[in-house]
């Protein structure tokens, strides 16, 4: 039996998110037509008329929460099953469920594992994988601040000045937040405090 063909809608306010997206889409055999919205009520409208089986909608839209978009959606077109995307946050499996939504993926999955994401979605299943868990205790603020200049690319020292610390002391709130994100390195910790929305 062929593979049913969908309809996708991007939502996206940055052109070339939009772009990527509809280009890795439109190559795709089981895709029947993609089409992109920068703002929510553009998308709602699209989504009113053309009844996307999949929408993909980018945590955040401005000033707006994807989340919201995701109800809205879902009630101007039932059919419709809502993927969120984001490269800089996270939402938890609960509150995306609540939201209606049908999974969440990280824009820094790789090309093929969006594509399938958006694949499993509209044949009905639900993507929530590879989510990264929230930290095990929360960072206090010195700890964030130290972590928002690691993912700068700034060195120990070099936060050390910023905030007016020993780098000793540095080191020591570095050690505490690789221990609470469980990472080992600079390197990873930036990555999940992206994936986490720690930065933000």
């Amino acid at each position: 039996m062929a593979e049913p063909q969908l309809k996708v809608l991007i939502v996206d306010d940055h052109a070339v998110v939009q772009w990527g997206f509809k280009v890795l889409l439109g190559r795709q055999r089981w895709v029947e037509r993609c089409v992109v919205a920068s703002e929510p009520e553009e998308a709602l409208a699209t989504a009113e008329r053309l009844k996307p089986h999949v929408a993909l909608v980018d945590l955040f839209l401005g000033e707006r929460s994807g989340a919201e978009l995701c109800e809205a959606i879902r009630s101007a077109s039932p059919a419709t099953r809502v993927l969120l995307i984001s490269g800089i946050g996270w939402i938890s499996p609960q509150a995306a469920k609540a939201a209606g939504a049908s999974g969440f993926v990280s824009k820094d999955w790789s090309a093929d594992e969006v594509a399938m994401a958006v694949r499993m979605v509209g044949k009905g299943m639900t993507v929530f994988g590879r989510q990264e868990e929230a930290p095990s205790m929360p960072l206090s603020e010195r700890e964030r601040e130290v972590l928002s200049l690691i993912a700068t690319g700034a060195t120990n020292r070099e936060i050390a000045e910023r905030l007016y610390l020993s780098p000793h002391t540095v080191k020591e709130h570095a050690s505490a937040l690789y221990r609470k994100l469980g990472v080992k390195n600079r390197a990873e910790a930036a990555r999940r405090a992206e994936r986490l929305g720690l930065t933000r």
